[in-house]
């Protein structure tokens, strides 16, 4: 059992030591996109924040239909936080969200309350 651990370990060492930079790093990002995270999303109008988001997963950008071009806004799903507590209370839903690359004025960060 512990050599067939080993060997296991060793093989992905080894694939993970062949790829590319770039390569690990679109696997980090696809693990941290499975996993999940628990991002807060901050949407500011004149100065004032307007709405938060919490429980957000991952902001995605938006890319073409062929999948080559991105497009210019990020979408994601959380739950709207009416009362800005960084809890999710009764009531509140989870919604899809989309959000410009340009035109909106928002900051996402990990959750400091959880």
């Amino acid at each position: 059992m512990k050599k067939i651990i080993l060997v296991t370990l060793v093989g992905i060492s080894l694939f993970f030591a062949g790829c590319t930079q770039e390569t690990q790093n679109k696997i980090g990002r696809s693990l941290q996109n499975w996993t999940g995270s628990n991002g807060v999303l901050d949407i500011y109008m004149g100065g004032k924040l307007v709405k938060r988001f919490i429980k957000v997963g991952k902001l995605t950008t938006a890319t073409s239909t062929d999948g080559t071009t991105p497009r210019n806004y990020r979408y994601g799903y959380g739950y709207l936080d009416t009362n800005q507590n960084f809890r999710v209370d009764k009531g509140e839903k989870k919604l899809y969200f989309e959000i410009s690359n340009y035109a909106t004025p928002y900051i996402f960060y990990e959750n400091p309350v959880d």
